[in-house]
């Protein structure tokens, strides 16, 4: 690898390992064994190199989003069980890359003062819906079906993995939330019975 590379490479390590903000210019120099004038040289900025790191991991993160959603094998027919099954794989995956999700979340706190950085997670939103939707009701819904469903599976994928990083141990499980989807479905479709969140 080059220097630009292994800047990259460093910037990544120190993301998991420190956060965005945390990271200095100096830490980064450690961790890719280049030299301090090398990431002006490549990037211009620290911040320019951070920002590529974060782009670079939600991109890891979302492949393997993928490959998780896509090894979940045969899914049961039962769209309630299907839904159980696909969720347990995506927190499986929380578990197994704690600091690739933490790194995102505080990428994202940079959003309001780094516009490649919003354009490219406005991008990876729309993505994740769409695969999302795919996934678990397939094709050839009406648009406005689709973006609805998307928005209302990214929301619960953010809340699940926001719970799991702050307390795992009582955080949703892929058996809970179809519990309550059960419990959802039931209540929505009692005739005249009030719905309470």
């Amino acid at each position: 690898m080059g220097h630009r590379e292994d800047l990259l490479a460093g910037a990544k390590r120190c993301l998991y390992e420190k956060g965005y903000a945390r990271t200095t210019a100096r830490d980064i120099v450690e961790a890719s064994g280049a030299n301090l004038a090398s990431i002006g040289y490549h990037y211009g900025t620290k911040e320019a190199l951070l920002n590529a790191a974060v782009m670079e991991a939600a991109e890891e993160c979302g492949r393997e989003l993928e490959r998780a959603l896509s090894e979940a094998g045969d899914l049961p027919d039962d769209p309630i069980e299907r839904f159980e099954r696909t969720w347990t794989r995506v927190i499986e995956l929380f578990e197994r890359n704690r600091p690739l999700w933490a790194a995102q979340f505080d990428a994202m706190t940079q959003i309001d003062h780094v516009p490649d950085v919003r354009r490219y997670f406005v991008e990876a939103q729309q993505r994740a819906q769409k695969g999302l939707v795919e996934l678990l009701l397939g094709t050839g819904l009406p648009e406005a079906t689709e973006t609805a469903a998307g928005q209302f599976y990214h929301a619960l994928l953010s809340g699940a993995m926001m719970q799991w990083m702050i307390d795992p141990e009582h955080a949703a499980t892929g058996e809970s939330l179809a519990e309550a989807l059960r419990a959802i479905v039931e209540n929505v479709g009692r005739a005249g019975s009030p719905m309470t969140v």
